[in-house]
Parts: C-alpha cells; sequence; structure tokens
C-alpha cells in the first residue's frame, strides 16, 4: 500500500471523532447529570468505576475478537460499533432520561465507552499493519493520528461554551453534531482496515509474557494516572477553586490545542534523539507545571492559562510517543495489534475509572458541593492537593519507570 493510499487525512479525522467522544465525555458527563438532575459525585464516581470494571473483561476479549476477524470484514463492524456510538451519544445528551437519571447515565455512558473500546483497539491495531509500509513508519502514522485525535479533544471541548450561545441545551446539539462528524469519519477511512492478513490472534500471554511490552503497560498504567486525575477535576477546579465559571471550554481548549500544536514537534525530536530522552523531558516539564497550580491565587486565569500551555504541551508528548513505542513492540510480537491494543485501552481506561471512583467521594467527604456559590475551605484545598499534588507524584514515578526501561524507542 502506498502513502497516498492510506488517505492519512482520513486517520486524523477517525481519530478526532474517537478523540471527541472520549476524554471530554469524562469531563463534561459528570458535571453535566450532577448539575441538571441532581446527582451525586460520590454515586456519580462509584457508577463509573463499576462500569469501568466491565473494561477488565471487556477490553481484551474485544482486542481478542477484533484479531479473528477477517481484514474485509471489518468495515463492516466499524459501522455497527460507530453507530452504536452515535446513539448513544444522542442517549446520554439529547434525550430526558426515561428512567432514573442515574441509570439512564450507565446505560448510555456504557454503549458509549464499549463501542469507543471497540472502535480505538480496531484503529490503533489496524495502524500497526499500515504503518509497515508508510514511510517514516510507526511515528509518521502517530503523527497524523494524535494530532488529529488532539484536535478532536478541541474541538469537543469547546463546543459546548460556544454552542450555548445559540442553544439553551449545548450538550443536545453537540451529541446531534457528533453523530454527523461520525458518519463523516466512517467513510472517510473506507479502504483503511483490510491492511495485514487473517491469523490466530496473539495470545494474552504472549504480549505480557514479553517483558519491554509488559513494562510499556506498566508504564502506561502509571503516565496516564495524572490526566486522568486534572481531566476528572478540571471543571470542578475552574469553577471553585479559580473561581473562573465561564472560562473552563477556553482553557480546555487551550489545554488540548497546545497538545496538538506540539505532537508533531515531539515526534520530530523523537525521530532525532530518540523517543526515551525526549518523553522523560515532556514528563519533567508536566511536572513543573504542576508545582505551578499551587502558587495559583483565586481569579489569576492568566497564569493557569499559562500553566495549561505547558501541561498540555507535555501531553502531547504522552499521546504521541507512548502509542507508537508500543506499537513498534507489537509488530515484533503481536503483529494483528488487536490483542495488544485491548490491553493497552484497558489500562488507560482503568486509569480514569480509577480517578472518578477515588477523587469524587473524597471532595464529597470534604464538603464539596458540585455548582455551589461557595465551598468549605478544607474543600477547596483538598481540591487542589488533588489536582495538582497527586499528579506530581505519579508523574515523577513515571519518569522512574521509564529511566530505568531499556528501549531504542521508534524511529
Amino acid at each position: 500500500m502506498t502513502a497516498r493510499a492510506h488517505r492519512l487525512p482520513g486517520w486524523s479525522l477517525f481519530a478526532a471523532t474517537l478523540s471527541a467522544a472520549g476524554l471530554p465525555i469524562y469531563i463534561f458527563a459528570p458535571k453535566y447529570y450532577a448539575d441538571s438532575f441532581g446527582v451525586g459525585l460520590a454515586a456519580i464516581g462509584a457508577l463509573l468505576f463499576l462500569l469501568r470494571l466491565i473494561d477488565v473483561v471487556q477490553d481484551p476479549v474485544f482486542g481478542w475478537l477484533i484479531d479473528r476477524i477477517a481484514p474485509a470484514r471489518r468495515g463492516f463492524w466499524v459501522g455497527v460499533a460507530a453507530a452504536v456510538m452515535a446513539l448513544s451519544m444522542i442517549g446520554l445528551f439529547a434525550v430526558a432520561p426515561p428512567i432514573a437519571p442515574l441509570w439512564w447515565f450507565g446505560v448510555t455512558i456504557t454503549g458509549l465507552f464499549s463501542a469507543f473500546s471497540f472502535l480505538t483497539i480496531l484503529f490503533y491495531g489496524a495502524g500497526v499493519a499500515q504503518a509497515a509500509t508508510l514511510p517514516g513508519g510507526h511515528l509518521r502514522l502517530a503523527g497524523w493520528r494524535e494530532s488529529g485525535g488532539l484536535i478532536g479533544v478541541c474541538l469537543a471541548a469547546i463546543a459546548p461554551s460556544v454552542l450555548v450561545r445559540f442553544t439553551p441545551d449545548p450538550y443536545a446539539v453537540f451529541a446531534i453534531g457528533f453523530a454527523a462528524v461520525v458518519a463523516i469519519a466512517v467513510w472517510a477511512m473506507r479502504g483503511q482496515w483490510e491492511g495485514g492478513t487473517p491469523q490466530a490472534p496473539t495470545p494474552f500471554k504472549v504480549i505480557l509474557s514479553d517483558p519491554l511490552a509488559r513494562r510499556l503497560l506498566g508504564l502506561a498504567l502509571v503516565n496516564a494516572m495524572p490526566l486522568a486525575v486534572t481531566s476528572t477535576l478540571f471543571l470542578f477546579f475552574v469553577e471553585s477553586r479559580l473561581a473562573a465559571p465561564g472560562w473552563e471550554g477556553p482553557l480546555l481548549v487551550l489545554f488540548f490545542l497546545s497538545a496538538a500544536v506540539s505532537a508533531p514537534a515531539w515526534s520530530g525530536l523523537a525521530a532525532r534523539f530518540g523517543a526515551k530522552p525526549v518523553l522523560l523531558v515532556a514528563m519533567g516539564l508536566a511536572v513543573l507545571s504542576f508545582g505551578g497550580v499551587f502558587l495559583l491565587q483565586t481569579g489569576q486565569v492568566g497564569l493557569f492559562a499559562v500553566i495549561c500551555v505547558v501541561s498540555g504541551a507535555a501531553v502531547g508528548a504522552d499521546f504521541t510517543l507512548l502509542p507508537a513505542m508500543f506499537a513498534t513492540r507489537l509488530a515484533q510480537v503481536a503483529p494483528r495489534g488487536g490483542t495488544g491494543f485491548g490491553l493497552w485501552g484497558l489500562v488507560n481506561k482503568l486509569t480514569l475509572a480509577f480517578a472518578a471512583a477515588a477523587l469524587f467521594p473524597l471532595l464529597d467527604r470534604a464538603g464539596f458541593v458540585a455548582g455551589a456559590a461557595a465551598q468549605p475551605e478544607a474543600a477547596l484545598w483538598l481540591l487542589t492537593l488533588l489536582y495538582a499534588g497527586v499528579p506530581s507524584v505519579l508523574k515523577l514515578v513515571a519518569m522512574a519507570v521509564l529511566a530505568a526501561t531499556k528501549l531504542e524507542g521508534p524511529r
């Protein structure tokens, strides 16, 4: 397959669509249901944790099944999963809960993230085969894919705050628009799923018994935790600790736009100096940005914007280089990619589950109430500690794990 036949813009658009259905929904949905339907944060956190436990079985099974799908049939199953994802998004935000809001939240978000998981695993697994014939290999494909994904996150992050100027129900309009984009993205990726040849799925034990693949999975778990924590608490931090309601959307866009703009630069630096040293630099940059949060005073939106730019740039390296490292290793131990990225998706989503399950109950006990005009001082202090202190420690642990990992990095 030639580089032209890869239709790299299609990979960017599909990545953007998936990203819009991933992290932004973890950021928006809990607050939306807490504000609109009075669902408690502790209840939402507990439900998210329980639902994510499904992924302990579901994601590896998806990876195993995807490896068994004949390449010629992948496009059909992409269409089915994309339809489930689009309809679930509409149900989550554009349909009044026909049952108790907490349970409707659980039903719709389960459909959304199950389809999201299936598509993400298939998408990244297909990239392993496609990159083998693409000039520039995994890093070039990752640059297109992750840049598109980060742009998708940016657009999803700003959409509600922009749409609220034109409609009283911005989340409903967002959900309907998302469904339309899903259809376009599926069309743009036509003919891109057939790479590779049918073969038996790689057993999980083959990947888990490989020392480097196992170490990279562990690194992904630890390294994704800081982003999971800050993403889970971002809206609450801006609204209550920074006392800047209305700035959530622009600041989120600034964060993810910085990540998107930096992604090609990180790819270029990794191609020249190696992925490991470049990623270590980016991780150190993230720690510095977390430390700056403790210096903020109420209302200092400008300084927090600078922190968003720095931390977003650091995340751009995480999104671009770690998947490329893992894909490079999978090309050697599990060429189909589905099983490996099933495990990859599992460890990344578990971080969001643990963040919601641990953080929301802690804030609840401290007296934090979503949307309240005034919060207890102890709750605001805890919010700051959880938002900046915990990610700093976790990122330092991730740096230690990466420093102890022997690899050459993707080229």
